[in-house]
């Protein structure tokens, strides 16, 4: 098995404003994020690629302002009740150049996660997979929710806290007994008891306190908190200090494929589940549903042609970032975001594709499906009162069974 690919700096997700003048599509006009202004070409690339499932939602409405301060991602949707990612804050980059401002050094960053979260995961799995373990420190925080200012009775904001092996946790609606159990850490840099507080620590504007979080502990402040770039960042500037700096996730030669992957995977697959999952009106949940299982669909379709979803011999990130999501599916969304139109167990192509990444174990070492469904069933009151954990159906251990993909395409 040959590793080697790309991740695209993705995540902020490429707002895209595709208008159609009069009854055709020629003249599409693109209105790009910071990160599409940045790569124009995937842009044009994006445009054409999701035409057929383009986020309407996102031309006509705005995401919905807060009254408070902080807030989550509960409380970010669109006036026709679609949910609406708000964009990361955080966009300094760590640099292997002489002179930069955050220098690519050995023990100077420290990456907060959460192993419940897709998107902490695949920055989690990067720095694995390139062997920057003793390069950049981790932290992981408890998989519930808890009160971020627990002494404000009038501050209502639930986030990732640190809650080392202790004292068991409730919900928001005061039901569960969660245990910690040893993958929860304690803040070993600021000894602060959240992630908020490291936002405000470091003297972010931030309203929505997300993992992941590179944090600098030589100025105190937040480096990046984009997990898009986050991936681009650890596959290249610690290739000095890496162990397996030749291992490559974003190849120059796979760029474009990767970048048009990416450009789809995300807004419909990614972030579609969260669109199932926190739409508030029936319109919303039917065109991510439809939309998720179109995509679902190329994926199986892409897979029983070549071995990974933007190579035919090579791991890229647009692997890691499809992988994250799809992992959680059949354990979490197809029950809790509803996204039951059908099981990935059904698909045979992408059934075996996961087996195969699951099977790396810098992969397998950063998923916990424990804390995965913890969080999910516990940290949302709103949609799960009880705090009840289903049981079923056993991914992980499915995952470990053989795979056919080296067979299927051993000439690749």
């Amino acid at each position: 098995m040959k590793l080697g690919t790309a991740l695209s700096r993705p995540s902020r997700a490429l707002t895209l404003t595709l208008a159609f003048a009069a009854r055709s599509v020629r003249t599409t006009r693109i209105t790009a994020t910071r990160e599409s202004t940045l790569f124009a070409s995937r842009a044009l690339r994006t445009a054409r690629s999701i035409t057929n499932v383009q986020m309407a939602h996102t031309d006509s409405t705005e995401v919905k302002k807060q009254k408070t301060g902080a807030f989550t991602s509960l409380e970010s949707h669109s006036k026709n009740g679609a949910f609406e990612r708000k964009e990361s804050m955080h966009h300094f980059s760590v640099s292997s150049e002489p002179g930069a401002k955050y220098p690519a050094v050995a023990g100077r960053y420290h990456l907060y996660i959460s192993y419940a979260c897709p998107w902490a995961n695949r920055v989690l799995a990067v720095r694995n997979l390139k062997g920057l373990q003793d390069v950049i420190s981790v932290s992981a925080v408890h998989p519930t929710w808890q009160k971020t200012k627990p002494d404000d009775p009038s501050d209502p904001h639930w986030g990732w806290v640190f809650h080392p092996n202790g004292k068991p946790v409730s919900n928001k609606a005061g039901h569960g007994s969660l245990i910690a159990d040893e993958a929860c850490d304690p803040d070993h840099v600021n000894a602060l008891p959240n992630i908020r507080a490291i936002y405000e620590h470091a003297g972010s504007d931030e309203t929505k306190f997300t993992v992941p979080v590179l944090f600098d502990k030589e100025t105190g402040t937040i480096v990046n908190n984009e997990s898009s770039e986050l991936v681009r960042m650890l596959n290249t500037e610690f290739n000095a200090l890496a162990k397996n700096p030749s291992l490559d996730l974003y190849p120059e030669a796979l760029r474009p494929a990767i970048d048009e992957v990416n450009s789809w995977v995300y807004p419909t697959i990614n972030n579609g589940v969260y669109r199932c999952g926190f739409a508030k009106t029936q319109e919303a949940y039917d065109e991510a549903f439809e939309q998720l299982f179109s995509s679902l669909a190329r994926v199986e379709n892409i897979l029983s042609k070549q071995r990974y979803i933007a190579s035919t011999d090579a791991i890229t990130e647009a692997d890691v970032r499809l992988f994250m999501t799809l992992v959680r599916f059949d354990e979490v969304y197809v029950v809790y975001f509803k996204t039951n139109g059908r099981m990935l167990s059904q698909y045979e192509n992408i059934h075996n594709y996961l087996r195969e990444l699951y099977q790396i174990p810098e992969i397998a070492s950063s998923i916990n499906m424990a804390h995965i469904k913890q969080h999910y069933f516990t940290s949302h009151a709103e949609l799960n009162t009880y705090a009840i954990i289903p049981k079923g159906p056993g991914v992980i251990e499915d995952l470990k069974l053989p795979h056919d993909r080296a067979q299927r395409f051993k000439s690749a």
